[in-house]
């Protein structure tokens, strides 16, 4: 079992854990117990992924309000585009 005090790890390493769970799980040769011990892992750490994501999410959202606070939500297809060709299509 995990200390309570132990310090969070980067979304990136927490992702790695949580693939390696994966991976073992999906072998399929653990004990019923181990798996099951496993499973709470890979499910905790899914959890602070998703948290880690949904915070980076409502951090963009902040930065990209325009200058009267609302958010400037442009779509998906717009960004990519802009990024690609390096300038808007204006």
């Amino acid at each position: 079992m995990k200390e309570e005090n132990e310090k969070p790890k980067s979304f990136e390493a927490s992702l790695e854990a949580l693939e390696h769970i994966v991976h073992k799980l999906e072998n399929g040769d653990l004990p019923l117990e181990k798996s099951l011990e496993l499973f709470e892992d890979g499910i905790r750490l899914s959890r602070q992924c998703q948290e880690r994501l949904n915070q980076a999410e409502r951090r963009i959202e902040i930065l990209l309000r325009d200058n009267q606070g609302r958010p400037a939500v442009s779509a998906f297809e717009e960004a990519q585009s802009i990024t690609e060709n390096g300038a808007t299509d204006k």
